[in-house]
């Protein structure tokens, strides 16, 4: 399962990305703050155990800090195809088997790969935490990776693309954007990867990244649920480990994006209905000061039906079919963007004029009190509702230590964070990053309709 900025089923005409909006829930009592324990096996394994007895079931997820941009040019989708791998076996475990023991007891299982991560995850009832913890270690120190399984992976990673991107309309948008958007760092290149690198792959070229990458002090175990902290961290020691810390370090050898110090306009064609726009702007990285208020501006211009792009381009004005953005704040800098769909009747160039003219507006005038407060009651919403199961609080503890450099604090000190914030901050980052010399214009184009002397 990959994670990636466009989801195409978004992308279809007339379906908007968060069309449907929930109430805003006007809270602002803080929940209660998580009660863990944290702590590193001598093989850098780190190991978060959070207790809760809500429920007789225990979530174990296991994020390895690998991702797409740790590929090289020429050799991507690397990380989507270990999501695939991990699953074919190792020393004591045969092909499928690991889902297949989750699922005769009762549980579920899954994974799923992102530009900076690999995670892994089972829930179970609590008492098959010894079996789960055994299967998630005995991957880590002996996975097998054979010719034979890597090429007929190789293959089923080909057919996953054609099906979720190259079939799918307006599939291959988010490639689009990132390719154009971004020059050197390897946010550049697909998730999933693209069809030559797979192609051209060897065994011994997965195995280094392996090597490289799938080892315990690259990696963090959150466990989280009905269990007793002393007897889950004997299993834990026990299981964990025996798995040796390889020597050297994890290679981090990333390429910075340089700043654009010009407005960039690009038009290609795709075998499309209809005219697709795209305005960007570079941002900060997740968990950077900044990122909070670009939230909270993303909420306000592009998050769901009653959002500014919305409102303007798709109810009032009649633009564009659907309209949507997103502030797409992950471990390194990333976009903020907006897209719209072009309406019949209607022109890129008024599109582009109308989505420029909604993010000058966050530069030149403060966001209004009750958007603001709008904000601010769906971040305390989805706040409390993404930590109502044990599978959602240990996600939000791995991506703590994961993505925001180890400061796992910030899992719940995040909510003080956006309810303090103020229309004067939203501004204020407004300012710093959509300028037009950082803008990029995309304008996709259906095929023979691109106009002469076009980018």
């Amino acid at each position: 399962m990959l994670a990636r900025p466009v989801a195409a089923a978004a992308l279809a005409v007339g379906i908007v990305a968060g069309a449907f909006e929930a109430p805003t829930a006007a809270t602002s009592v803080r929940p209660t703050a998580f009660k863990f324990d944290d702590y590193t096996l001598p093989n850098g394994l780190r190991v978060i155990l959070l207790e809760d007895h809500s429920t007789p079931i225990v979530h174990v997820t296991l994020w390895y800090h690998v991702g797409s941009k740790d590929e090289k040019t020429g050799r991507t989708g690397f990380a989507h195809l270990f999501e695939h791998m991990m699953f074919k076996g190792s020393k004591n475990v045969q092909p499928e088997a690991h889902t297949s023991y989750i699922a005769s007891v009762g549980g579920q299982s899954n994974a799923y790969t992102t530009e900076d991560t690999t995670v892994f995850w089972q829930t179970v009832p609590e008492q098959y935490l010894p079996l789960t913890l055994w299967l998630e270690a005995d991957r880590m120190a002996s996975l097998r990776i054979e010719d034979a399984t890597f090429k007929t992976e190789r293959q089923v990673v080909k057919e996953e693309r054609r099906q979720r991107v190259e079939n799918q309309p307006y599939g291959r948008l988010s490639e689009i954007i990132y390719d154009s958007a971004f020059t050197t760092h390897p946010y550049k290149h697909p998730i999933i990867g693209s069809m030559a690198d797979l192609e051209a792959a060897s065994i011994e070229d997965v195995r280094e990244f392996h090597r490289n990458y799938y080892r315990p002090d690259n990696a963090t175990l959150v466990i989280a649920g009905d269990f007793d902290p002393a007897v889950a961290r004997g299993l834990v020691d026990r299981e964990f480990s025996k798995v040796p810390k390889p020597a050297g370090v994890v290679p981090r050898n990333i390429p910075q994006e340089p700043a654009r110090t010009r407005e960039l306009r690009v038009t290609i064609e795709e075998d499309w209905p209809l005219p697709a726009v795209v305005v960007a702007y570079p941002i900060t990285y997740d968990g950077n000061p900044d990122s909070y208020p670009l939230h909270i501006a993303a909420k306000v211009l592009s998050d769901g039906t009653s959002s500014r792009i919305y409102q303007r381009l798709v109810y009032k004005e009649r633009l564009a079919l659907s309209a949507f953005g997103q502030a797409n704040l992950i471990e390194n800098p990333n976009l903020f963007y907006t897209v719209a769909i072009v309406a019949p009747g209607h022109t890129p160039e008024q599109v582009t004029k109308a989505l420029i003219e909604e993010m000058d507006r966050l530069v030149t005038e403060p966001i209004t009190a009750r958007e603001l407060e709008r904000s601010k009651n769906q971040f305390a919403r989805d706040y409390v509702l993404g930590r109502q199961t044990v599978q959602n609080k240990a996600t939000i503890l791995a991506h703590a230590v994961v993505l925001h450099k180890g400061d796992i604090g910030t899992a719940d000190g995040e909510f003080d964070i956006f309810q303090n914030m103020t229309a004067a901050e939203v501004q204020r980052v407004a300012k710093t990053y959509f300028t037009p010399q950082s803008r990029m214009v995309l304008t996709v184009m259906p095929r023979g309709q691109r106009p002469a002397g076009g980018q």
